[in-house]
């Protein structure tokens, strides 16, 4: 129906059958078809065929107004639907509470400045929470941390685009050796039980022998449990790279105990395809692939604790 529409307002525009024929490249007879096609599935004649040439009739005026609404919203629709269109529209992120602090500013700054038509909304969750809403349709994509080797339950689509790993970290000031013994003795301060990075760690201490002492509980907020670490309450995890930011030199202590690795990926997450948004999310892509090449690794130095070697370092930019 959109053809006979679209031939519909090229033959009103043109004022005759020839002149609209010409235009569209087809013969008198076929534009003559698809208008009776058009008036057919309508159900009501568009011309008044008494006059020589047939001339719009009241309804068909109405119905040319209507065609043409119809079929700027179908262009516009192919825009919104071709990944080859500016971007546009609306832009849904996601982003895990680990992830949602201020240095993602930059390369969400910089998407809205390339794409000024294009419209943000941000959310933050917990990575499961995040994925409930990718596939009810409440988001677009979702930035997360995963486990290395792990990736979002199907039909949601995994993109990996940096890697971290997790330090076990504690105030400056800190007493704790950092060897397995010296950690299972410690409070400490955790996400609450559900988080995967928490298992791995609770995983590795229970090889050890020993087991953490729990001393808060807090729900992914990465700044409420520096600010407790800092202040001395308790050892915890924290991401590399948010620990390699300047503000934080010299405030609190790595401590790296034998065998712990807790590798982890940064991902995108969607459903499908996002059409004319894809070029966006491209670039916000490329500005957190950034922000993670560029974050400082974390100096080792070795020191020993009463007697037990460790290999210790103080966070630094």
């Amino acid at each position: 129906m959109l053809d006979e529409m679209r031939t519909f307002v090229v033959l009103a525009e043109s004022g005759s059958l020839q002149r609209a024929a010409e235009r569209l490249f087809r013969t008198p007879s076929a534009v003559t078809r698809q208008l009776q096609r058009l008036e057919a599935e309508l159900g009501a004649e568009l011309l008044d065929r008494s006059t020589k040439p047939p001339r719009l009739n009241a309804l068909g005026s109405r119905v040319l107004e209507g065609a043409r609404d119809m079929l700027r919203r179908t262009e516009a629709l192919k825009a919104l639907a071709s990944p080859d269109a500016e971007p546009h529209g609306l832009l849904r992120i996601g982003l895990a509470h680990a992830l949602a602090e201020g240095t993602l500013l930059e390369p969400i700054r910089a998407l809205t400045e390339e794409y000024s038509e294009v419209q943000l909304r941000l959310l933050s969750g917990l990575g499961g929470e995040l994925f409930n809403r990718l596939l009810a349709g409440e988001l677009d994509v979702a930035v997360v941390f995963l486990p290395e080797g792990k990736t979002a339950p199907p039909p949601l689509v995994t993109h990996v685009i940096a890697r971290d790993q997790m330090e076990i970290v504690q105030g400056a000031a800190g007493t704790v050796a950092g060897d397995w013994e010296s950690l299972g003795k410690a409070p400490w301060v955790l996400n609450p039980p559900g988080c995967l990075l928490r298992a791995s760690l609770i995983e590795q201490m229970a090889r050890a022998g020993v087991a953490p002492t729990i001393a808060a509980e807090i729900h992914h907020n990465v700044h409420l449990h520096l600010a407790l670490i800092q202040s001395g309450y308790g050892v915890g995890l924290l991401p590399a790279r948010f620990l390699a930011r300047k503000e934080f030199l010299g405030t609190v202590e790595v401590l790296r105990p034998p065998s712990f690795a807790l590798p982890l990926s940064v991902a995108i997450v969607r459903v499908g395809q996002l059409g004319a948004l894809e070029r966006a999310v491209d670039l916000l892509e490329h500005g957190i692939r950034q922000l993670f090449a560029a974050a400082t690794t974390t100096k080792r130095v070795t020191r020993s604790r009463r007697g037990v070697p460790a290999k210790r370092s103080r966070a630094h930019a």
